[in-house]
């Protein structure tokens, strides 16, 4: 009867094992409120894709504290569940960069990392007996396929946000930066982008920085529209990079079409125009509307780029002598109110989760006429504080405003950035073709469902330089040498590029949310004596129940017998 009983039991748990096998191979079913343990269809198309095997680094390893460790473990199930849609195998390996012999082995291996792209993250912690340490900190994966090697940071650091959030929003975005390192290795197609020259915008060293970001993805072509009509349509995506002269009725035509046909532009435009060398010198200077014979043009894709410059208590500092004249120069920061930093919509994924973008001399961007076959997005604005001047103008680089002024900073959220998508009519609907251009195809007066993005400051994309000639260096689109801190606008470009030229939905990833369950550390401190008993206490006393009720059973059934 015991043997009988036995198998029995040995029958049913092996039927448990392949049925547990059977389902875990077909059938993966995610419980969670927020499918926090779902990919994408377009990830698994993107694996089942895959003719080469990938390997996958995380230095996310040893010492790690809970919201690094929550980081980690995410990572590795997300890469787990990528697996298993995999055509290819995924090789996934951790490694902690801090295990070393001694100081110096470590330091070295530190720089190592940071040569090859990857910078730390200092951690600030205390042992138990509540001295202060620091911890370095990884949070990099390596992919590689083949010959091809990309990087990813996991860590998303936004100004304000406290570390768990942020480490919250980095586990919201693990499937599209671990799928966007996918695809840069695996992409052998070569997708083209180009940046419009020939009436005054950033030459290539003032957008460097971007574009190097933007050549991870994208072949990157520069040039003049000249009189071929059809110049564009082997571009995925144009860029407009603050233009200061005038566009031609030819070049107008030319990126008309282009849009008919289905092309997409990021638009990064001036509405007014200053004097930069008196700016520099005297600190004064006109402001007046910057003409560049766009306006109806944008006003048939649906917007107006208002001549106007928004003065914003959220905005960089910058250093102001308060010294006594003939005294000693003696500098302290003080807002710049014509350099805001502009808020990023939390609604779209272009913008969601990065930081403030920092402007210079910022108009707006408004909305204008009745087409019902357009649909707008606002991605940047201005905060609930701003002031706007308007044209024309006198701009004094040393005046002054009340912060706490509400007469004055009377405007909230000005529009600075729209993304406009759907059907847009051409701006020379029944109007005569311009002449003396070649390779003209019949006028279509109507698009097809293409995108657009407006940005009413060119200097958004543009970085500066420090240091002259073989000794400069270039600084990242965004950062300010004075605050010494990186905002948001390469992000902001990458994204807006991403978006436009993106056919399958790959920046939707970005929308993803997963609700933050934070402890209550009034309850944890307080409770603490409590329900450590109970996690030590209830696991001893199930087993205690479940061997009574064993032991009686088996009592009850061979005391029979």
């Amino acid at each position: 009867m015991i043997k009988k009983y036995s198998e029995q039991i040995i029958i049913a748990l092996i039927a448990l094992i392949l049925i547990t096998l059977c389902f875990s191979a077909i059938f993966r079913i995610d419980l969670s409120s927020d499918k926090r343990y779902s990919i994408s269809d377009q990830t698994k198309r993107l694996l089942k894709s895959a003719e080469k095997t990938i390997d996958i680094t995380v230095f996310l390893d040893g010492d790690l504290n809970p919201g690094f460790q929550r980081l980690k473990t995410s990572t590795r199930d997300m890469l787990e569940e990528m697996s298993v849609y995999a055509k290819k195998d995924i090789e996934v390996s951790f490694e902690n960069p801090s295990k070393a012999n001694n100081e110096t082995e470590r330091l070295k291996r530190y720089a190592e990392l940071e040569a090859q792209g990857m910078t730390p993250t200092a951690i600030y912690e205390r042992d138990k007996e509540g001295k202060a340490i620091q911890k370095i900190v990884f949070p990099w994966i390596k992919i590689s396929s083949g010959e091809k090697t990309v990087y990813v940071n996991l860590l998303k650091n936004i100004r304000g946000n406290s570390g768990e959030e942020n480490l919250n929003i980095s586990i919201e975005n693990l499937e599209f930066e671990i799928t966007d390192g996918i695809r840069r290795v695996l992409n052998n197609e070569v997708t083209r982008i180009a940046f419009l020259e020939g009436h005054g915008e950033l030459n290539e060293a003032e957008t460097y920085s971007v574009s190097k970001i933007l050549s991870r993805y994208f072949q990157i072509d520069r040039g003049v529209l000249a009189d071929d009509a059809s110049v564009l349509d082997g571009y995925r995506a144009v860029i407009i990079a603050n233009p200061s002269q005038a566009f031609s009725e030819s070049d107008k035509y030319i990126i008309d079409q282009y849009i008919m046909r289905g092309g997409r532009v990021l638009w990064l435009l001036d509405g007014v125009k200053l004097a930069a060398e008196n700016l520099s010198t005297t600190g004064i200077s006109p402001a007046i509307e910057l003409d560049l014979n766009l306006s109806d043009q944008l006003f048939k894709y649906g917007v107006r780029l208002a001549p106007v410059l928004l003065q914003d208590i959220q905005s960089v500092q910058v250093p102001v002598n308060i010294a006594p004249q003939g005294a000693e120069p003696q500098f302290e920061p003080a807002p710049f109110y014509y350099a805001p930093l502009l808020l990023a919509s939390y609604q779209h994924p272009i913008t969601r989760n990065i930081t403030e973008v920092k402007a210079a001399f910022a108009s707006a961007i408004e909305p204008v006429g009745e087409n019902k076959e357009l649909k707008n997005h606002l991605l940047l604005a201005s905060s609930d504080n701003t002031h706007i001047v308007t044209t024309p103008a006198t701009i004094e680089m040393s005046e002054t405003a009340d912060p706490n002024d509400k007469n004055y900073f009377n405007e909230a959220y000005v529009p600075v950035a729209m993304l406009s998508e759907g059907i847009f009519q051409s701006n020379f609907a029944n109007r005569m073709t311009p002449p003396n251009l070649k390779n003209t195809a019949p006028l279509l007066q109507k698009s097809v469902a293409t995108r657009q993005i407006f940005v009413a400051d060119g200097d958004i994309i543009r970085n500066e330089t420090n240091g002259v000639a073989s000794d400069s260096t270039t600084l990242p689109a965004g950062f300010d040498r004075y605050m010494n801190r990186q905002f948001g606008n390469p992000d902001f470009i990458r994204n807006a590029v991403l978006y436009l030229t993106d056919e399958e939905g790959w920046l939707e990833l970005r929308s993803r949310t997963l609700r933050l369950r934070l402890l209550n550390k009034n309850i944890v401190t307080e409770q603490r004596l409590f329900w450590q008993i109970i996690n030590v206490a209830t696991p001893v006393v199930l087993v205690l129940i479940a061997g009574l009720i064993y032991h009686r059973r088996r009592k009850r059934i061979y005391g029979r017998q």
